[in-house]
Order: structure tokens, then sequence, then C-alpha cells
């Protein structure tokens, strides 16, 4: 299913001779439907996907405990209909602009605001992209150098779910973020701009759901197999939801395991000392270890199917050893050829 692209405008955020940062505002929305639809529908599709993003809401930040409120209340008016989506934006520049004089390790970007529409909710997505420069060859084999704005790689983005946080202002997850390669630090300014704060540990949950559900079957009267395609059903539906860009529901996760004739998980996981809450974002590389068993530590990595725990794979917590049978043939062949060498 595709979005309905509402808005969209771009401004740019640059830097002088002196290092002073200045913004150019755009007057009027961008124009071409067709390749504003394309890019939008690409962000749309590759921030969807990304792994690991964070979540929260519009409240206190900064150490100082104050509330940075400008951007809150330049979106509650423009979405009264008292602000133009241009005069918005406007403020929303001038604000980033604000946020990113405070440093000296940015140059700016450009800032993109679109709002759209994906099946029933509504959402603006912000998101400061850098340009990149190609080389392109013309018709007459001459060669030119053209800059484009690099979609592949967006670190500096966020989405607020316009329809959640307008029906539910108490929630802790309307606005979801792109978490920077060395963390949360990195998109402290980009979030710091719009006033939103962390409200969901989103792996601390993710965590807890694995841990309910490993419980869970535990306590069960199932066989190994059956325990272990329970595991992969969990995994299965979260995927789902993540792909999808939908939250876990343990409801609909407990519904699910009752298909598989494994019921009351739902009342199993709120009874426990879990911390669950109802629904909440999903977490691919958390939840894998449903699946997979992995490690690294000491030059050694390790990494197999939990179906092959106990069969192929044994291991002995008192010896503190893991003796694995049917070496993988890559493996197999490395090894024979340094044992051959020496």
């Amino acid at each position: 299913m595709s979005i309905n692209v509402e808005q969209a405008i771009i401004h740019s955020i640059s830097q002088d001779g002196e290092g002073q940062l200045s913004c150019r505002l755009r007057p009027q929305p961008l124009l071409n439907s067709q390749a504003v639809e394309a890019m939008l529908e690409e962000l749309h599709q590759t921030y969807t996907t990304k792994a690991g993003k964070g979540f929260g809401h519009f409240g206190i930040n900064g150490e100082d405990g104050e509330a940075n409120t400008k951007f809150e209340e330049a979106l509650t008016t423009y979405r009264s209909g008292e602000l133009g989506f241009v005069e918005f934006s406007g403020i929303a520049g001038k604000l980033l602009q604000e946020e990113l004089a405070k440093y000296d390790f940015s140059t700016g970007g450009f800032l993109l605001l679109s709002c759209y529409t994906y099946m029933t909710s509504d959402y603006l997505f912000v998101s400061l992209l850098n340009a990149k420069s190609s080389m392109t060859v013309l018709d007459d084999m001459e060669l030119s150098q053209n800059t484009h704005l690099d979609l592949n790689n967006v670190q500096l983005a966020a989405r607020i779910d316009l329809t959640e946080w307008q029906a539910d202002p108490e929630s802790k997850k309307y606005i979801s973020f792109v978490r920077g390669r060395a963390g949360r630090k990195v998109a402290d300014f980009f979030l710091d701009f719009m006033g939103c704060v962390e409200g969901v540990n989103t792996k601390a949950q993710n965590k807890s759901l694995m841990n309910a559900v490993e419980d869970f079957v535990g306590n069960s009267e199932l066989t190994k197999d059956e325990r272990q395609q329970a595991r992969e059903r969990v995994f299965d539906y979260c995927t789902e939801r993540c792909d999808e860009g939908a939250s876990i529901q343990i409801k609909d996760l407990a519904d699910e395991l009752a298909d598989q004739g494994m019921d009351s998980f739902y009342d199993f996981a709120q009874g426990g000392n879990y911390e669950l809450e109802e629904e909440f974002p999903g977490d691919k590389p958390t939840l894998r270890q449903l699946k997979k068993f992995s490690g690294t530590g000491g030059g050694v990595t390790l990494s197999f199917d939990g179906q092959h725990l106990g069969e192929r794979v044994i291991y002995d917590p008192v010896s503190d050893t893991i003796i694995i049978k049917g070496v993988p043939a890559n493996l197999k062949d490395q090894l024979d050829r340094r044992l051959k060498g020496e």
C-alpha cells in the first residue's frame, strides 16, 4: 500500500565562510508531485524497516528541565488550521538552525518536512538530509558532476504519528526516531529542536517479551519441537508487525499462540513480573534470540539456530564447553587445511 502525500517542503541550512549558520526558506511547497511521491515513498519504506528506532513524545528535555514547546505549539496551530504548512515549516527550519548553532560539528543540510497518510494514520516526517556528489556520463561522453540527496543513508529523521498524538496525548510513543550509529547521543540536537524525549525503552520491552515467552513455553507440556515452533511463531508475528511499522500487541500475540493450541499467554504475561505494556514497538535484533543463539568474546564468534541445541550443539554449563556435531563444510575445510599445514 502506497502513501498519500499531502504536503512536502525542503529548506536549506548552510554555513557561510565565517562558520555562521543560516536558513534559506522555500516560499512554497514542493510542486513536482511525481518526484515528491517517489522520494517520500522511498523514504517511508526505508524508515519503516530501519531497525533499532527509538520512541518518544513531546515533553521535558534539556539539562535545565525546561520544555522546548515551540515546535509542538507550531504543529498544534498548523493542525488546527490556524497556520499554513509553509509557515509551520518555516518555524521548524528556524528552530533547527538555532539548535544547530549551539554546536560546532554541523555544517547544515536540507530539512525535509512532509505530511502524508498511510493506511489510517496521518504522519509528519521530519529529516535533515545530506547532499552527495556523483559523476554522470553525458550523451557526448563528457563527465558531469551532480549533487543529489542521499536518501539511502538517512541518519537524522523522526516521524510523528499525528493521529495517535491527537487521539492520545498521554501516549509515550507517538514520535519515532532513528538512533545514531553511536547511540542516542548522536541525535540529541535533532530531537531537542522538536522538544522530543524518549518515552518507551523498546529493547527492554522486547527483552521482557522474550523472557515471558521462554518462561511460558518452559512451563508448558509441549514437546521440544512444539516449543521451538511457538518461539518461531512469536518471532514471525513480531517481524510482520515490524515490517508493517506497527506495534506488537500482547493480546493479538496471545491469540496467535492460542491458534497453535497454547492458551492463556496473555494472563501469563500480564500476571508475571515482566512489566509489559499492552503494546510497544518491536525490535528485531532482540527478538531474533528466540530463533538463534549467538555470542562473541575472546576472539570467538558462535551462532546457531535454536533448534540445534541439545542435538547438533551440546552445551555443558558445568565444564563451560560446547560440542558441535556436524561441523559446517566451509569451516571444516578451513580447519582441515590448517591441520595439514601444521
